[in-house]
Formats: C-alpha cells, structure tokens, sequence
C-alpha cells in the first residue's frame, strides 16, 4: 500500500513483501551478467538442471554430514521458491529437478529470468530486483552502478548475511565475489 499527500507525493508505504515487476526487456544485461555469474554460470548452457554441480553438492553434504552446498541452479531456484516449500531435504531436490526440467520444457531461458529476477528474496522486504534497487538505493534498476548491481547479485544465497545495511563487511566481500565471477566469466 502506498500513501499520497493531497498533491499526489508519495510519503509512505506499507508491505510485507515489496514487489515492482519489470519486464525482461527492462533488465539491464548487466544485472543478468551479474545474478548468473554469482548464481548459475552456466545458465545459459545447460537443459534447466547443472548435473555435475548438483552431484558435487550432493557428495559435498554426505561427506559433512549437513548441508554445506546448495548445487540449485537458477531454474531449480524457480522452481523452489514458486512451487516448493523451503524445507531441506532430498525428496524436495529431486521434486526441484523435475519441476526444472519440466520448467526448462515450458519456457524459455529469458522467461525463467523473468521469474527469477522478480521473484527472488534479496533481503528487507524486498522481492525481485526492482524492489531491491529501491529499498537499498532508492534508484530504478536502470540508475544501478555496476558495484551496486554485483551487491544485490550476492543477496540471495543469504540476504540477511550478506545485507549491506546490517553487515556491511560481508556484503562488501560478497560484492567482490559478484565481481571477480563476472570477470572469470567474460
């Protein structure tokens, strides 16, 4: 809900999950740069479903014993926070992959973007990059620097670890972490 003065300013909102939807065509190419660097490489590339990481992530958490990697790729993602519940266990995995496939069946790889980068929690409220931008910056998503782009691309593994506003020196070295992905990466 947002609230007006009687000459139409905006002098407040109230939300619990603040959302501003942007079309595909709306997202700067570095924001996606940024989001698949950090999040899913090979997104572009593979069938929804990153076999080999989900495998390592899989030995990776027997080995521990716990949850150590996630393995999830932007489709599974989707999948995940549209259709799933957040619990952790195998059978939600192998509920995610089918849904993923399916999903990679279905859309195409820029209306997965579109889900995802609309529909991801990055933190405060926030749902989406549109949100975001304006809840951390106060800016559009068009107005975003390219170190502000890579600080809310290291959101969504852990929005509440990596927020800049209450652990600013994790997010800082989240945001280098964005950066030297997307160098690796071209």
């Amino acid at each position: 809900s947002e609230v007006y003065d009687r000459e139409g300013g905006k002098i407040g909102e109230f939300f619990r999950e603040k959302r501003m939807l942007l079309a595909y065509d709306e997202i700067p190419k570095a924001i996606i740069q940024a989001f698949t660097s950090a999040e899913d490489a090979t997104f572009f590339k593979h069938g929804g479903i990153n076999y080999i990481s989900t495998l390592r992530a899989l030995l990776a958490n027997i080995r521990a014993g716990r949850k150590v990697q996630g393995g999830s790729t932007i489709t599974m993602q989707v999948a995940r926070s549209i259709l799933l519940t957040p619990e952790k266990t195998y059978t939600r995995k192998i509920k995610e992959v089918m849904l993923s496939y399916r999903m990679k069946s279905n859309l195409t790889k820029q209306e997965i973007l579109y889900l995802y980068l609309n529909q991801i929690y990055l933190g405060q409220g926030s749902y989406g990059i549109g949100a975001a931008a304006d809840i951390y910056f106060r800016k559009s998503v068009k107005d975003l620097t390219l170190p502000e782009i890579a600080l809310l691309a290291g959101l969504p593994q852990a929005p509440s670890r990596y927020s800049p506003i209450s652990n600013p020196g994790s997010a800082k070295e989240r945001q280098r972490y964005v950066l030297s992905r997307m160098a690796e990466e071209g």
